[in-house]
Parts: C-alpha cells; structure tokens; sequence
C-alpha cells in the first residue's frame, strides 16, 4: 500500500521509525557519561570506515561499461581474504584464479584492493612496465625492509639497464662452465650426506641446505675462507630468506640480522674480489667475473672523463650480491623439491632421463662439464617441465601509482596492488596444459618456442631473470646427479598434491627415502 507522499507505507514507517530512533540516540549519547560517548563515537566512525571502504572497492571494480569485475561479493571488512590466505594459502589463490580465467578478478587484503591477473598477454603488459610514474615490481611486502630500497629489484632507469648489462658477463658460457664445476661438487657432497642418513625425512629442508652452500660457494666461495665469517654470513643468509615468510611488514629479528650482517661481509668480499682481479689474478666465482666486469667500465668512464658507474662500488656490488642470493634460494629449492616430487610420480620419464646420463656419462663419478651439459637435451626438457607447471614464483606484485587502462574497458586504480599470476600464464596455449610432458619441448613439437610468450617463469621485461641459464644448470645438474647416484621413494598423504606457498610454492610435503641406486632400481 502506498502513503500519500508516494513512498510504500512500510517504507515510509521504517524510515521513519530509522529516523525516530537516531534522532533520538544522538541526544542521548549527549547525554550519557564521557565512557559511552567515547564508545558511541568509535562505533559510528567504524560504520563510517566499513562502509567507505566496500564503497571504495565495488568503484574500483566498476567497468567503464558498468560491469563490475568478479570477486567476492563483500570481502571481509577490513581484513579481506587475509586470513583465508594464511590458512589455506593453495585454496585461496586456486579459487581467485577462477574468477576469471583468463581474465582479471580483485580481492582484498588488510584494505588493500588487489587485481588479480591470468590473462597470460595482460601479464606480460604489467611485467614490461618499470616506471615510478606508472607502475613498479613490488616483490614482496617486506621486501625493502629486507633487500634495502637500493637493491636491483627496486631499480628503474637508466641506472637499473646499465647494472643489468654489467651482469651479461656473469654468464656467460665461460662463467657458466665455472659455476657448475662447483655445484657439481656440492650436489654429490649432499647426496652423500642424504644417503648417509637412513629413513624419512622432509627433503624440502635438505634441498634447502644444498641450495644455500651452492649460492654462497658460487656466488663469492673463495671469500668465505674464515670459518667464523662464513658461519657468520650463512645464519645471515637464512635470516634473510626466512624474514620473507614472517607477517608483511614485520620481518622482526630475521630481517634485522639479514641487514646488518649479509652486506657488510659481501662488502669485504667485493674488496677482496676488487683486489685479486686487479692482481692478475682469474675468476674463481661469479663475484670475480663481475669485479673484472666493473675494473673495465671504471677504466671507460676514466678515459672518457665520467665518474665511475654507480653499481661499481663495493657498497653497490654487495647489495646486487644480496639480490642474487636472493633470487637463487628459495626459488631453486622449491623447484629442486619439485624435481624429486615429478620423478618419484613418473618413473618413465625418470628412466628416459637415467638412459640419457649413462650414454652421456659412462663414468657417473666424472665432473660434470659446462660441455656435457650442453648435451644433456632430456633432461632440460623435464627441468623446463617442472619449472613450467611449478614456476616457483607463482606470482609476482606490482604497485600501480597513476591510474592505469588495462583493457579498453576497465582502469586500474592508483594504489591497487595488481598481481599477475605466472601460474596460469604457463597454463595458457601449452596441448594439455596440465599434464607433465617434458616431450614438450623437444625438437619435434618445440612448445617452447611456438608458446614462449605464455612461458613466464623467469619473467618478462625489465626484471627478466639475468641467471636463468644458472638456474636450469642447477637443476639439470641436480636431476644428472641424482638419478644416477640414488633411487629413492615418496610417501603420498592426503596433503602430497596440494601446494604450500613459503613464498615460493613447495609440495605440501615431499617425505622422501633415500638408497643407493641398484640395477633392479634404474
């Protein structure tokens, strides 16, 4: 029944009944001792707060046609999908992706509007812009905290392309064949270790452990010859990358340690290296190669009357040694876990990749070779594999500062965090995306080269990864080694397919029984 003014009579009574009962709280809140007005006061500016922000975010869902982009209906206030992630980190992300696949979706975290991107063109686009104007990589929430706001992955400019082409001489083929000889080393090193002790264990933590020692042995070896500062730099080191797992922005003693002790011990390894290769001597590890790298551009900029390029002092070259321990250690351990994981689960391609070694390697105790690497073509294919459907980065954050127009019809908001997934990036264009197939990437079907543009693993743009061919050597020598050395078994759990994201994404749980290889095994 409708009242006289217009309005439908039980709208008109509840109207007025709203507008009764405010008018009549607000004198007497007035009214009421100061505790219940302080009280009263914190509740309206609460509802004042939840409701500007779920009007915040359906307009920043809005499309230019109207259409609001997928999501949840009403986040969490305040909180959003923070505490979903946390506790179920491969639910939550698995369900964004399907929001829209391809596509773009938004969630919320701590009030913070997130876009979501699985479009694998679309992330491409946010992965090659490198502007503080516009939008830049930004990592992880703790990440400055941790790495320092000078490090390279906070770079952009002209200074940022000047350091990426000093690292070209770090690998190259020359380079490359010296690291391998070194994580050739460590990786029968472990493995005797790993055999050595009988029984079940966690193998993400062993990876882990073997990981590190071939960083820092690659990286700057020769100059952790003090035992003390050795051990010193290798809890540092472990600070560091455990301080990317505490709660964003609060990185506690983790980072505090990372900071304080990581940079000073490169710093004195940068003077050293400096040092030696000034002396005639040869590269011995990947800090020399670039201490001879920047000893050439100094000498430029002298000839030339400039000052020396700012990523050639000490300072600088320990924090872009800093970036680099970085990027080689959770991201090879998980996919070193992976390796382990696939081959326990698809023991064919494990015995195509055993055929392969030992027509390469009759003797398995030989050092494996920068050459003989080269040769190993299987076995890249199923590293590639495993890098392809576990990109140990799954996704990586960008800060928009200026609106943005990601697609005709829809404009990202300053201020939105925006995510592309490298996840769903790999699953796009790839015949049965799913499914583990190192055949892939053969010389036959050459997916790799047709879909290249949807591989985005080692990123695109301005952060590609610099050592991607260091990390597929790690894993290619890590898989030659292995399979030839040991057999070992995997017990399944109900949790053995799901994934753990410690940043980088692990199996739930990889519980591993190491024995040495036998006839009947291979």
């Amino acid at each position: 029944m409708q009242a006289q003014d217009g309005t439908w009579a039980s709208d008109s009574g509840s109207r007025g009944r709203w507008a009764w009962g405010f008018a009549g709280i607000l004198p007497a809140a007035l009214e009421a001792p100061p505790a219940v007005q302080w009280l009263v006061g914190i509740v309206v500016v609460l509802a004042t707060l939840l409701y500007w922000e779920q009007l915040r975010f359906k307009l920043a869902r809005m499309t230019r046609s109207g259409k609001l982009v997928p999501g949840p209906s009403r986040p969490t206030p305040l909180l959003g999908g923070i505490v979903e992630m946390v506790m179920d980190p491969y639910g939550f992300w698995d369900r964004q992706r399907r929001y829209a696949d391809p596509g773009i979706s938004y969630n919320s975290l701590v009030g913070k509007f997130i876009l979501f991107v699985t479009d694998a063109a679309k992330c491409r686009e946010i992965m090659s812009i490198n502007d503080p104007n516009s939008m830049l990589m930004m990592l992880h929430p703790s990440a400055k905290n941790i790495l320092g706001a000078q490090n390279l992955a906070f770079m952009h400019g002209p200074e940022h392309k000047a350091i990426r082409k000093s690292f070209l001489s770090l690998f190259t083929r020359k380079a490359l064949g010296l690291y391998v000889e070194v994580q050739d080393g460590i990786i029968r090193q472990h493995l005797a270790q790993w055999l050595a002790r009988p029984g079940e264990r966690e193998v993400r933590d062993d990876c882990r452990d073997m990981n590190q020692m071939t960083s820092q042995e690659v990286f700057v070896g020769p100059y952790l010859d003090d035992p003390a500062v050795k051990a010193e730099f290798s809890k540092a080191y472990r600070a560091m990358t455990d301080a990317f797992l505490a709660f964003p922005r609060l990185p506690a003693r983790h980072g505090r340690l990372a900071r304080a002790q990581g940079p000073h011990v490169l710093k004195q390894a940068a003077t050293r290296s400096i040092a030696h290769v000034r002396a005639g001597g040869e590269p011995r590890c990947l800090m020399d190669f670039w201490s001879q790298k920047c000893l050439e551009e100094i000498a430029e900029a002298e000839a030339a009357g400039l000052p020396p390029p700012p990523h050639t002092t000490v300072t600088r070259m320990a924090d872009a040694m800093l970036d680099f321990l970085f990027a080689s250690q959770d991201a090879s351990t998980a996919s070193l876990t992976w390796v382990l994981a696939f081959m326990d689960e698809h023991r064919d391609v494990l015995a195509r990749v055993r055929a392969e070694q030992r027509a390469l390697r009759p003797d398995p105790e030989a050092t494996i070779t920068g050459e003989l690497l080269a040769e190993m073509s299987y076995t890249r294919q199923v590293v590639k594999e495993v890098l392809r459907t576990r990109p140990p980065a799954p996704m990586v954050p960008s800060m928009v500062y200026a609106d943005y127009a990601l697609t005709p019809d829809y404009v990202v908001k300053k201020g939105t965090m925006v995510v592309p997934s490298i996840v769903a990036a790999n699953m796009q264009g790839f015949p049965e995306a799913e499914r583990f197939d190192p055949d892939r990437f053969g010389p036959e079907r050459k997916e790799d080269i047709v879909h290249a543009k949807n591989f985005l693993t080692f990123g695109h743009g301005p952060h590609y990864c610099v050592g991607k061919e260091y990390a597929i050597n790690q894993l290619t020598a890590f898989l030659a080694i292995l399979c030839l050395a040991t057999d070992w078994d995997r017990r399944r759990t109900p949790k053995s397919d799901e994934w753990v994201y410690l940043p980088t994404i692990y199996p739930a749980d990889c519980l591993v029984t190491f024995k040495p290889l036998t006839a009947a095994a291979s």
